[in-house]
């Protein structure tokens, strides 16, 4: 008689800690608790929609009650224009709640096939991909914009406008969550979401308050510089803000946030640096960067260079050695000393768990 391989019938035993994970993705489909970023309104659904191009299909006030309506996200030649490649519009309207003014947020668009450019109430919020006549494809791309909270109408109508070109094949919002997203877990005093007054190259008498930027232009942050008028720029640049702090905040210790900056930055207040990200003296020769646009900028603040009650001056000086440049993720604002430190241990907390998960 054959003998049965044993290797058939042994029984398959899960740890405790797998056997955890599996029950928590089960119950929850996702591991929310792993992230900073919340869904405040889900866009899933029917959008206006109309094949060919006008940039007066942007603009806030357009009226498009006699486009037709598609589900998004599908591809369009699923909801009745196949094989049709080109461009097209959509556009959807919705309202926001007055919460999210204090909020940092981006808008997700998930996957878009293949080119596209987003705008909220008229703005330029973001695109991937290049259009004709320097087609270049980003079907692959997830479609992530972050959003000036200056941009919204809170508790009024909102619109949406995206811009789209395919080549071949399968073209439109075509996947993902559609979505506007909100960080929750930091909470900002005072929200520094918006224009900044901007300009290329390096001076150092940029960093001091009197300096004179009557001429340089101006651009929102958090974004990317390249969608606000300089593409494909690699090198210097400086922002500039005056901002004014209440002396209710006198004896706090504050925070400047400056999110996520590509690639390198020093941040100065009143002429003085209050923090630095890379290394500025090899990395502008070398390009060689460790990640850093990847980090979340939060630097102190001494308390004895706030001006209560008057003008104070953020500079920061940024350079950018490869693709996206800029001040491009918030949260952008001011926060406290205590409410950094529990943003950090809260994000340290579930860093660890899921650490835990994981561990072999």
């Amino acid at each position: 008689m054959m003998k049965k391989n044993k290797t058939y019938n042994k029984p398959v035993y899960l740890s405790g800690r797998y056997f955890l994970l599996l029950l928590l993705l089960a119950v929850s489909g996702q591991m929310l608790i792993a992230s900073d970023w919340k869904e405040l309104i889900e866009l899933n659904g029917y959008w206006k929609f109309n094949i060919g191009d006008d940039a007066r299909w942007s603009d806030y006030n357009f009226y498009d009650d006699d486009w037709e309506e598609i589900r998004v996200p599908s591809s369009w030649e699923d909801e009745g224009y196949h094989s049709y490649n080109g461009y097209a519009w959509y556009r959807i309207h919705f309202v926001v709640p007055e919460e999210i003014y204090n909020k940092s947020s981006y808008i997700s668009l998930g996957y878009i096939d293949d080119v596209d450019e987003a705008y909220l109430n008229g703005n330029l919020i973001g695109s991937s991909g290049s259009f004709p006549p320097n087609y270049e494809t980003a079907y692959n791309a997830h479609r992530k914009y972050p959003v000036p909270s200056n941009y919204f109408y809170p508790g009024k109508e909102n619109v949406i406008a995206v811009r789209v070109y395919d080549s071949r094949l399968t073209g439109g919002i075509v996947g993902g969550d559609i979505s506007i997203m909100v960080l929750e877990s930091l909470d900002m005093e005072i929200n520094l979401e918006g224009y900044w007054k901007f300009n290329l190259g390096d001076d150092l008498s940029c960093k001091e308050p009197e300096f004179n930027d009557s001429d340089w232009s101006e651009i929102q942050v958090p974004s990317n510089w390249e969608i606000q008028g300089y593409p494909d720029y690699n090198g210097f640049a400086w922002y500039r803000k005056e901002i004014y702090i209440d002396d209710k905040y006198e004896g706090e210790k504050l925070i400047v946030l400056l999110g996520k900056i590509d690639d390198i930055d020093q941040c100065y207040l009143n002429g003085e640096m209050i923090g630095i990200t890379g290394d500025f003296v090899k990395t502008p020769e070398t390009n060689r960067f460790s990640n850093e646009w990847q980090e979340l900028r939060g630097y102190y603040v001494p308390e004895k260079l706030i001006k209560y009650n008057e003008k104070n001056l953020i500079a920061v000086r940024v350079y950018d050695g490869f693709k996206g440049g800029g001040i491009y993720q918030g949260p952008i604002g001011i926060t406290t000393q205590e409410e950094y430190r529990r943003y950090w241990k809260e994000k340290k907390r579930k860093k660890n768990f899921w650490e835990f998960i994981f561990e072999d």
